[in-house]
């Protein structure tokens, strides 16, 4: 309780505290986003094989919670000061400690992005349980973001917690009535699940994923119903034109992953849907 009161008597060090905090948790969602992937695949296996009664001889792949960070190369456990935030990756240049070979830049990327976004909630929200909802919901997208890129997948376990956190926010002022967060949690499945299947009718082929359906009906859960029509709007446009520019440099996919729009178009109307919506609505 003395923290928060210094937060609230001096704003600049809860502006400090979030961003420091983001660049840790951005640390702690690198390795979610390389870990859960395999872990997922290695338990769905394993349930096949003891569903098929089959022998299972595959070794389990690193925890998130437990095993410590190794280069994903030469397999050696990184030093403590390897893995500070932003600052590890400056220290090595770039490159792992032992093998020299290079590290991807999206490991401090995405250490930056959550570092910002998450001082930006507290400069939104300040030392409110605004700030917390709100950096869990960028927290979970941001995760969601990259698996879906990397694997075209979006697992439960994500988009359905996203779900229940924005039904269990509704239930403080700061958020939408529970009412409403069950209507746009239903009508976000229900919208695209329509889409999904009168494409399927028309075409033969499934046009997207039921983790985008989830996803979608977690927005609803955390902005109602009406606010998904711009999330739709952005999510849509953006991957149009990210598909342009990939024709353009002729770096098409035959699959593109419609999660990090959505994602995109939820953050936004989170934070500014209010104010695009009476523009949208002007016009």
């Amino acid at each position: 309780m003395e923290l928060f009161l210094v937060f609230e008597q001096y704003p600049v060090l809860f502006l400090v505290f979030a961003l420091l905090l983001g660049l840790v948790v951005g640390s702690f969602l690198n390795v979610v986003i390389l870990r859960m992937p395999p872990l997922l695949e290695y338990r769905w296996k394993k349930d096949f094989y003891e569903f098929t009664e089959k022998p299972f001889e595959e070794s389990m792949p690193p925890t998130i919670a437990y095993a410590r960070s190794h280069c994903p190369k030469c397999k050696k456990q990184l030093l403590a000061r390897h893995n500070i935030p932003l600052l590890g990756y400056l220290f090595l240049k770039g490159k792992c400690g032992f093998c020299q070979q290079s590290i991807s830049f999206r490991y401090p990327f995405i250490e930056l992005i959550t570092g910002l976004l998450t001082g930006l909630m507290a400069y939104l929200y300040g030392v409110e349980l605004q700030f917390i909802a709100a950096v869990l919901l960028v927290w979970f997208l941001i995760v969601i973001t990259w698996i879906d890129l990397d694997t075209y997948l979006i697992p439960d376990q994500l988009s359905l917690s996203l779900m229940w956190l924005g039904l269990f926010f509704s239930l403080f002022d700061f958020s939408i009535t529970p009412s409403v967060a069950i209507i746009g949690a239903l009508v976000g499945y229900l919208s695209l699940w329509l889409v999904f299947q009168l494409f399927k009718l028309l075409t033969g082929k499934e046009g997207m994923g039921y983790g985008d359906f989830k996803l979608l009906a977690a927005g609803g859960a955390w902005l109602g119903f009406e606010p998904l029509i711009l999330v739709l709007l952005m999510a849509s446009v953006s991957g149009l034109l990210i598909a342009m520019v990939q024709m353009l440099l002729k770096k098409s996919q035959l699959k593109i992953p419609f999660g990090p729009y959505l994602s995109i178009g939820i953050l936004v109307t989170y934070l500014m849907g209010d104010s695009l919506m009476q523009v949208i609505f002007a016009v």
